[in-house]
């Protein structure tokens, strides 16, 4: 037997996926099935980036500032605004972090919630996420995807994943940006440091369904990766490198 050592192909260790084998036919499969429910034209859309949500100049924090971006948000993700209804809610439940804690961490998978009434779709928001654009964003892309999914009787209820599908559905929708970089934020308060985490796939998650989805749109190095903040931006890179180095088939919508 030849003492020989094994050769190693180093291009395929380096387009290894950022993510297990059985998160990643979950997340393929499931990008594919969205985009079967709603189409190309939803799958090409615009890709939104937060400053275009929420321009920082003129970001306020206020509810009118909410109110003025909802319209655009309504548009890229298919939703009649006249369905919609936003509530801002004081969270009662979930008090604000003890300050007495000089690093802390916070977890929510949503930050809003989400109601049919009648022929309308109750979204209610935390009011503190106000003081928060990015997750601000990213709760309401959740929300709005849970009226497409729900609110239209794509999924139940009682599906086990539909909220990680609903998180997968803002990224189909062009809010993938946002909802990736709320997934996980450091940030220093008077009080310390402190950590928060949105959302329901993770960074590394999130990183290979934006690449995914630029791949299913025939994008090799979109312009928009540059907002992705830097982790899940480094998993998409990876993601992309997996992609290309074992080619995936690509259904086309009907």
């Amino acid at each position: 037997m030849s003492s020989r050592p094994r050769e190693v192909d180093v291009a395929w260790l380096a387009a290894k996926c950022p993510v297990s084998a059985k998160a990643r036919v979950w997340t393929e499969d499931s990008l594919q099935w969205l985009r079967r429910e709603f189409g190309d034209g939803a799958l090409n859309g615009d890709v939104l980036l937060p400053e275009s949500i929420f321009p920082p100049a003129s970001y306020g924090g206020t509810e009118a500032d909410l109110h003025a971006a909802l319209p655009r948000l309504c548009t890229r993700m298919g939703v009649p605004i006249e369905a919609v209804h936003i509530e801002l809610s004081d969270d009662p439940d979930l008090p604000e972090l003890d300050p007495r804690v000089p690093i802390a961490s916070q977890f929510s998978g949503a930050a809003g919630h989400f109601q049919p009434r009648g022929d309308v779709f109750i979204v209610a928001i935390r009011r503190r996420q106000l003081r928060h654009p990015v997750a601000l964003a990213a709760t309401l892309a959740h929300e709005l995807a849970h009226v497409r999914l729900l609110g239209e009787r794509r999924v139940t209820p009682d599906r086990n994943d539909h909220e990680q599908l609903t998180d997968l559905a803002t990224v189909f929708f062009g809010l993938g940006v946002c909802t990736a970089n709320a997934a996980f934020d450091y940030s220093q308060s008077q009080f310390g440091w402190r950590t928060s985490q949105l959302g329901y796939l993770g960074e590394a998650l999130f990183g290979y369904a934006l690449a995914y989805y630029a791949y299913l749109r025939g994008e090799d190095s979109p312009s928009w990766a540059r907002a992705l903040d830097t982790n899940p931006r480094t998993y998409m890179r990876k993601g992309l490198r997996f992609l290309r180095a074992s080619p995936h088939s690509v259904e086309t919508s009907p």
